[in-house]
């Protein structure tokens, strides 16, 4: 009985950091230069006004750095924390 305990506790400490890593294997990081607003607005942080600021930015200049998203109304240090890691300026 305390076999199946034991494989019982594993097995769930395995589900259980299973969701808590996914966001490490997650989808193919969104390009901010070409991603559409549907793809944007997937962002944590980022709702339809921001995503159309950032839409309404990379019109006028490319951004050339993941960095230079702080310049876009609607985002800040901590939106931009939160999502660096899901977003690039290439590919």
């Amino acid at each position: 009985m305390k076999g199946i305990k034991k494989v019982l506790i594993y097995g769930l400490l395995v589900l259980a950091m299973s969701f808590v890593c996914q966001p490490a294997f997650s989808a193919e990081k969104i390009n901010i230069n070409t991603a559409p607003i549907e793809q944007l607005v997937e962002l944590k942080g980022v709702g339809e006004k921001t995503a159309q600021h950032i839409i309404e930015y990379r019109e006028k200049k490319k951004f050339e750095t993941v960095d230079e998203l702080i310049k876009v109304r609607g985002i800040g240090e901590k939106t931009l924390a939160k999502i660096r890691d899901q977003i690039t300026v290439t590919g």
